[in-house]
């Protein structure tokens, strides 16, 4: 077996690990990025569909356009890139990383590790929906890539379960190839994607949206031959007698993404509602040779979000590396009031810091509070879109002298 010691190792070929390398690199550091796929880019490559880039490159790209973009500064950068490289096992001592690629099984030692691994779709099993098992119920991942990388259409007739921002794009993407689509169910009273693709993708095209509506059970044997619809309560319980019958060869489920993190999970505390490693202003775990970026950290609304933060943590792991990040109190950030996601898990004194919030729910008008020092009004609060609050140098230095920050969004 091959060992190889390298000074940064970036795990996820996606967006936040070609943004990670290329900035590791560009610092100076010995960069090795790997990627079990073939190619690079992740979902990026199968989303054609206009709407990124908005703010990393100032003009609106489709996802290869935006992944293009980014392995030309890869490319440039000097890193090395290694696909079709799965990694089988990260331990802490060392570090060491051992993966399994064409060329057979290598063991890294690297000085510091980014891990962008990504995020991975909720499948049909885990919704625990009665019935039968028939074929035609797609992830809304795999539903686009059936069609976008494929040209294959998953069925005639289709219902959307979830109104996350790839089931809002699938059901604009279906409807415009010819495939009739009867409904988008939400079990939320709110959509679950972006505004702009509630009116893009649904209005747009007199595709119905059916709030507080979920799927009871599924009918047919060999194929889909359709669903039970149902009205839920504001618990999600569903009502009794409001279950109809509604006929479709094909199910598509847009019903979240979940954080990729079983090999670090056992190495680092993961954030309960995140779903990702608790990181500090630097994108650092509790282990300091080990970095967290993109998806991996929680689920982002935007690519361009999920790229700058693979680049400051690439930037970050090269300082680590070459021995220039000087070890620093950290200050947590405190769930308080209509908190749901929060990154950072902590401050840094003296680290440019952008914080990100997500609420449960939707407020039309809130007041972000940080440790009483911050108080920002924000108009059109909702869970879909991350509030991000940026940090001044004084607003940072006030609040590190503080020894806990508590992070709350109240209404009005």
């Amino acid at each position: 077996m091959k060992v190889r010691r390298v000074e940064v190792l970036v795990v996820g070929g996606g967006a936040a690990g070609m943004a990670a390398a290329a900035a590791a690199a560009g610092a100076g550091a010995e960069t090795v990025l790997l990627e079990r796929e073939g190619n690079l880019g992740g979902v990026l490559e199968q989303c054609i569909h206009p709407g990124f880039g908005l703010h990393r490159y100032r003009e609106e790209l489709t996802g290869p356009e935006f992944s293009h973009r980014l392995r030309g500064e890869l490319a440039g950068s000097g890193a090395e890139v290694l696909t079709e490289a799965t990694v089988l096992e990260l331990a802490p001592r060392g570090p060491r990383l051992l993966a399994a690629h064409p060329q057979g099984l290598t063991e890294f030692r690297p000085r510091a590790v980014v891990w962008a691994a990504g995020a991975r779709e909720r499948p049909f099993g885990a919704l625990r929906i009665p019935g039968t098992r028939p074929a035609g119920i797609y992830t809304a991942g795999l539903a686009q890539r059936l069609l976008d990388i494929h040209g294959l259409l998953p069925g005639r007739r289709a219902v959307i379960l979830g109104s996350g921002d790839i089931g809002l794009i699938m059901a604009r993407r279906l409807h415009l190839e010819g495939v009739e689509v009867a409904a988008v169910l939400e079990i939320k009273p709110f959509p679950g994607g972006l505004l702009r693709n509630v009116v893009q993708c649904l209005s747009d095209f007199g595709i119905p949206l059916l709030l507080r509506h979920t799927v009871a059970e599924v009918h047919g044997r060999e194929r889909l031959s359709g669903i039970t619809v149902v009205e839920v309560d504001e618990a999600g319980r569903p009502l009794p007698g409001s279950g109809k019958f509604l006929a479709c060869d094909t199910l598509v489920l847009s019903v979240g993404l979940i954080p990729e993190n079983r090999l670090i999970e056992p190495l680092v505390p993961l954030d309960p509602w995140n779903r990702g490693p608790q990181v500090n202003a630097r994108l650092q775990t509790e282990l300091p040779w080990l970095f967290g970026a993109g998806n991996s950290l929680a689920v982002f609304d935007l690519v361009d979000t999920v790229a700058e933060l693979g680049a400051r943590a690439g930037a970050a792991a090269a300082r680590y590396a070459r021995g220039e990040l000087s070890p620093a109190r950290p200050v947590p950030l405190v769930r308080g009031e209509n908190v749901l996601h929060l990154v950072p898990s902590f401050l840094v004194p003296g680290e440019p810091t952008t914080v990100y919030i997500r609420v449960p729910r939707p407020l039309p008008q809130a007041r972000v509070s940080l440790g009483g020092v911050i108080s920002k009004n924000h108009l059109g609060v909702r869970p879909t879109e991350m509030v991000e609050i940026n940090l001044s140098p004084e607003a940072l230095a006030e609040l590190c002298r503080l020894p806990e920050v508590r992070v709350e969004v109240t209404p009005g």
